[in-house]
């Protein structure tokens, strides 16, 4: 997954097969390997494919930010309270990344229309924070 979402979005109609197996150069993975992971990933929705030849063109189905929110928000499902481990999670943040979360949720909210990022020292639309 790292390889495409390290690959270019808007410049790149997505990655093959070949591009994967090269971008993991000195893993010693067996191409037919790299192609069946990915094709697995499309099975579970994870990957987009497009035919392009005798060949298939990957991308992320989600950018990577898209991907880790829903694993945290699986991650709430797993069962217990979901406010008692929001809360936990709370805690444990840094201040910086408790401003973020104030930020994006004051936007959310419609309080802001801009999100400021203290690690990128950008502000950025309140949609690319929650990657929509």
């Amino acid at each position: 997954m790292d390889v495409l979402w390290d690959s270019v979005p808007g410049t790149s109609d997505g990655v093959t097969v070949r591009e994967v197996a090269d971008a993991l150069d000195g893993r010693e993975l067996a191409y037919t390997t790299v192609m069946t992971v990915l094709d697995r990933l499309a099975g579970k929705g994870m990957v987009q494919r497009e035919r392009e030849g005798r060949a298939w063109r990957y991308r992320a189905a989600a950018s990577r930010e898209a991907h880790i929110a829903q694993l945290m928000l699986d991650a709430l499902d797993l069962g217990g309270s979901r406010d008692a481990a929001l809360v936990r999670f709370a805690r444990s943040v840094t201040g910086t990344e408790a401003e973020v979360l104030r930020a994006a949720l004051g936007a959310e909210a419609g309080l802001t229309d801009r999100v400021e990022d203290p690690r990128a020292g950008r502000a950025r639309a309140a949609d690319e924070a929650t990657d929509r």
